[in-house]
């Protein structure tokens, strides 16, 4: 069976995955795009996020690679797809990733308010899910094609999903800083904590990457 899981998902030393003050012109928050310096530096992440040549191969690059590798559907929260907040009204508003996002397979948005799907260039859909995290998962199975489905982002969703324990696998990336506010990946689990160990734990000089394992 398919996977459920978080890959590349990068936090800060205090645990935040996102600074303070999202905006259209700050979608990751004052600071929050120092997160994700070191994917940025690599070989794949370079190719697939910015469409450049160059780049650093190693470890980093190795997590970038894996993460990309086997997705055939991608979940992400509101916030992640765009700024708009309560009804969408009349905002011509498709994501943040120009015409052609990165994710080349049907990507589902959960949200309160319904909204037709938006097709992209490069076989990315933006379908829109006003059911639930277990509608959103059921739904991206029925499209993934066996393959796994990624959760995205940003950290409210993924704290939903790890509550439900509906997490097969989390790989979180912790860069060497500090943001001092923000959203922070880790508070109101309750007991979903126990439900997880470290399965691998390895660094480079630009993160510290940690694989989660939901214990069966």
């Amino acid at each position: 069976m398919s996977k459920v899981r978080v890959s590349n998902f990068s936090i800060s030393l205090d645990g935040y995955g996102a600074g303070p003050d999202q905006s259209l012109d700050e979608p990751l928050g004052i600071g929050g795009e120092s997160l994700h310096e070191w994917m940025l530096a690599t070989r794949t992440g370079r190719r697939d996020v910015l469409g450049m040549d160059g780049g650093k191969t190693g470890v980093d690059d190795d997590f970038v690679a894996r993460g990309h590798a086997g997705i055939g559907a991608t979940i992400m929260g509101r916030n992640m797809f765009g700024p708009i907040r309560g009804p969408w009204g009349d905002e011509d508003w498709s994501g943040w990733w120009g015409d052609d996002p990165p994710y080349h397979h049907p990507t589902y948005v959960l949200t309160h308010h319904s909204h037709p799907a938006i097709p992209m260039q490069g076989g990315t859909t933006f379908h829109f899910v006003d059911g639930g995290i277990e509608t959103a998962l059921e739904q991206a199975r029925e499209t993934a094609g066996g393959k796994d489905i990624l959760i995205a982002g940003g950290a409210s969703t993924i704290r939903q999903f790890l509550r439900a324990r509906l997490l097969d696998e989390l790989h979180v990336a912790i860069a060497p800083i500090f943001l001092g506010d923000g959203e922070r990946l880790f508070d109101d689990l309750g007991d979903a904590t126990g439900s997880y160990e470290c399965v691998e734990l390895v660094s480079s000089p630009a993160a510290v990457h940690v694989r989660l394992a939901r214990t069966r």
